[in-house]
């Protein structure tokens, strides 16, 4: 089972995108200075999810909340 997962940075207008098997622990690593391309938007909170059971067909989602197009969804969502 793999989470795709977007955050956001609740001081900074930055999103983040990725996957991962442990939600909790990742989110975690993000809140804790220990990933480096997210240390400058912290703290995060996670504003979506998604369930996957195969890890290519979450990659594939993954690469697909980067886009543009996700991005005008995700705000509709968040509203």
């Amino acid at each position: 089972m793999y989470i795709v997962y977007v955050l956001k940075s609740i001081k900074k207008n930055y999103h983040y995108v990725w996957m991962t098997n442990d939600m909790e622990k990742r989110l975690q690593q993000h809140n804790q200075w220990k990933t480096k391309s997210t240390k400058a938007y912290l703290p995060f909170e996670i504003i979506y999810t998604e369930i996957i059971d195969d890890s290519k067909q979450a990659r594939e989602r993954e690469k697909y909340f980067k886009t543009w197009k996700w991005r005008e969804e995700l705000k509709r969502l968040i509203k």
